[in-house]
């Protein structure tokens, strides 16, 4: 039986929407069908066997529209495997407030879902794709134009994420 992923991601410079179509490439070469599918576009979960959801950072939070998507279909998504891959761009130390503030960046999502797993990757700021709101925004916390996507790191953990067989296939 083959497996059925959802991607789903909410974006505002694309940078997430590329990450999340190199995971699906990767999950692909492991034999799974994949379908990305912004979440703006309001995926159904129905014919999923897992789901990844990934959102970009805003304000220390993941995107109004993602979080929405997790609490609109909370009960489902709590009983498929779910994994969560935040794309940022502060933060990005070993130490432990970095730690911290990345972990907090979940705060609301883990009210809503327990996920098998987690990553933070660093993304790409091309603050000339945002919007003049979401320029303030950058401006007001230094953010600075880079490319930062760590594409081993990315690739690494699409090549693991829900390694174990499911109970179907055992």
């Amino acid at each position: 039986m083959t497996e059925k992923m959802l991607i789903t991601y909410a974006t505002r410079a694309d940078s997430t929407a590329k990450i999340a179509a190199v995971i699906g490439e990767e999950l692909s070469k492991r034999g799974y069908v994949v379908e990305i599918v912004p979440v703006k576009n309001k995926p159904v979960l129905e014919g999923y066997t897992a789901v990844l959801i990934g959102s970009a950072i805003r304000m220390g939070n993941w995107l109004p529209e993602a979080v929405e998507f997790i609490k609109k279909h909370q009960i489902e998504l709590n009983t498929l495997p779910t994994a969560l891959f935040t794309v940022h761009m502060l933060n990005t130390g070993g130490d432990e407030q970095s730690k911290a503030n990345r972990a907090a960046y979940l705060n609301s999502v883990h009210l809503l879902l327990k996920p098998v797993d987690e990553v933070f990757f660093t993304g790409k700021m091309d603050s000339k794709r945002l919007s003049l709101g979401d320029r303030l925004i950058t401006k007001a916390v230094r953010a600075v134009d880079a490319d930062r996507r760590d594409w081993d790191k990315i690739r690494g953990w699409a090549q693991t994420i829900f390694a174990a067989p499911s109970p179907e296939l055992e």
